[in-house]
């Protein structure tokens, strides 16, 4: 490993509220209702207090992260709170000259750690490249809690966590297509409930036990940022090819070297409630250049935009990066040799990443490729997800989300403007999935077209099944366990090795591969007939629809009348 890695280098600002690997949370503070607006969304308790620079409590109950509950839907709230330096970094490595970035200097500044140390079963398929030779890349950017230093402690506060296990409270996928003509990032709660495959640390060899339901910031604490990545490809099934761990605390330092960004409220507002509650961001109406420190006030803002909820702070945080985006590409005062110096030293100082980019010409070779993105291509999104039923403040993935993820592996823009498929990357295999003869692959068949509303169609696996030996998979067995309900037919397999036979079952059949997913719920090549395809010997595939979903609640990177709306209790 390159540098001094350490676990999580990301203090959260104003977060001070943290989540055990067992999903406990704790507050830095006491409970209290908000005196000077709204009050919080939770029904007017606010547990956590925003402590740290945010003027709420200090201490916690025992010393101990995760001994007390509350503030769950709060938290969420903070989840895009530390994914601003991510893209900031990526953004400056791409804007800095060649002639600044070679600095031996620099080199010494990157720490680097495993990219991948969850179970190959779990692991997605390498993306193959397209007829043309291109392949797209996906980066996952990750935000750690961590309170590892003095500085990131002061900006942190909450004194008794300090050395704690880290959280990847902010995780983005940032997915670049094959020809480099849009990007796409997708970012997770904080609070999303997920399964975190087995992961192995790397320096210590400790082993982490798969978990069920588990909240997905805890994946870091189980042997750093390769439990991160191996947890959201178990989940997605988008193969990551690097991480970028970025260290907060460099927000300010590059804000400062940028020299301010734009941005925009429709009012005055003050970010500060009666019982010393918000960011204390205090601006009048308009636009403002802000760096530094009140960067740092406008990315944690929460109380005064909008309906004072995490949905806002997220807009807020978009407005800002799409403005420092296009400030990034367009200002030529960034020209000037020292301001790139500056930028360039903070970004390196700030981050933590894999092996695969652990030197500054990696780095440079990669913002290359990002900076053939136009900035008008650039869409940012929020996984869609829903309250989980039996854990209050948790979320959990819908369905548009698996639909988003469908879209990111198949590399379509999110933003609507492919004229054509051509370009897109094939489905994701390679030489090792290559399928086994046709009367090699084994499979099973399960009847799953039982609906709300229909009782299942009677015999359909054993149809299916026979259809299957009739084709020559003469090792297809039909499963005669109970009828589930699965609204599209769905090919699952449960490991890498039997990707290229799950595909090659779903040809035969004529099922598309985005139909076709890796599963460890199963323990071999399953088809589950499900309720699109009730009778008749030939399936039918559905249509497919490419647009992204409105719950991913886009943003364009090009858009310059973003103005955050203030709510009127926090005006001034």
């Amino acid at each position: 490993m390159a540098g001094s890695s350490v676990r999580g280098a990301v203090p959260e600002v104003e977060d001070t509220t943290s989540t055990t690997a067992e999903g406990q949370d704790a507050s830095e503070g006491g409970q209290g209702t908000d005196g000077g607006g709204k009050g919080s969304p939770d029904g007017g308790k606010d547990t956590g207090a925003d402590a740290g620079t945010d003027g709420g409590g200090t201490g916690g109950d025992d010393g101990v992260r995760g001994a007390g509950r509350g503030g769950d839907r709060r938290r969420r709230r903070r989840r895009v709170l530390r994914w601003s330096a991510s893209v900031l970094a990526l953004v400056i490595l791409g804007s800095a000259g060649a002639g600044y970035l070679y600095y031996q200097r620099l080199n010494a500044n990157i720490k680097s750690d495993d990219l991948n140390i969850g179970e190959a079963k779990d692991r997605a398929a390498e993306t193959k490249a397209n007829a043309a030779g291109q392949k797209p890349l996906n980066i996952l950017l990750i935000g750690s809690d961590a309170r590892n230093t003095a500085e990131n402690q002061k900006l942190g506060g909450a004194r008794d966590t300090f050395n704690g296990i880290p959280l990847a409270d902010v995780q983005m996928l940032l997915h670049v297509s094959a020809d480099r003509s849009n990007m796409s990032v997708v970012s997770m709660p904080r609070d999303t409930l997920l399964n975190i495959p087995k992961c192995t640390d790397p320096d210590t060899k400790k082993v982490y036990p798969a978990l069920e339901r588990e909240i997905t910031n805890a994946s870091l604490g189980r042997g750093g940022p390769g439990c991160t990545v191996a947890t959201w490809e178990k989940l997605t099934d988008i193969h990551i090819d690097h991480f970028m761990m970025i260290d907060f605390a460099g927000v300010v330092s590059m804000a400062d070297a940028i020299g301010g960004v734009p941005v925009c409220v429709d009012a005055n507002i003050h970010s500060l409630t009666r019982d010393g509650k918000g960011s204390g961001l205090k601006l009048e109406k308009g636009t403002h250049d802000i760096k530094g420190k009140q960067a740092l006030q406008w990315l944690r803002t929460r109380y005064g935009f909008e309906d004072d909820t995490d949905l806002a702070r997220a807009k807020a945080q978009h407005m800002y990066m799409n403005s420092m985006v296009r400030q990034l590409r367009s200002e030529a005062r960034l020209t000037n040799p020292n301001g790139l110096r500056r930028l360039a030293e903070a970004a390196t100082k700030a981050i933590t990443v894999d092996d695969g980019l652990d030197s500054i010409k990696k780095m440079y070779d990669l913002a290359t490729e990002l900076q053939k993105v136009p900035t008008e291509r650039i869409t940012m999104t929020t996984m869609p997800n829903r309250y989980d039923t039996y854990q209050p403040g948790r979320v959990v993935p819908t369905e548009d989300a698996e639909k988003l993820f469908r879209l990111v592996r198949e590399d379509i823009a999110l933003d609507g403007k492919d004229t054509t498929k051509a370009t897109a990357a094939p489905s994701p295999t390679t030489a090792a999935d290559a399928a086994a003869a046709d009367d090699e692959i084994a499979v099973q068949v399960h009847n799953s077209t039982y609906t709300d509303t229909l009782g299942a169609a009677r015999g359909r696996a054993a149809t299916v099944t026979q259809l299957l030996v009739g084709k020559g998979f003469t090792k297809a067995v039909a499963d005669r366990s109970p009828a589930t309900a699965e609204k599209t037919t769905v090919i699952r397999f449960p490991s890498a090795d039997l990707q290229g036979d799950a595909q090659r079952v779903a040809k035969a059949l004529g099922i598309p591969s985005s139909q076709v997913k890796k599963s460890t719920d199963v323990s071999g090549v399953t088809l589950f007939v499900g309720a699109d395809w009730r009778s008749g010997s030939a399936y039918k595939a559905p249509e497919q629809d490419d647009k992204t979903p409105k719950s991913a609640q886009t943003m364009n990177a090009a858009d310059t009348s973003q103005c955050m709306h203030v709510d009127p209790d926090y005006t001034w």
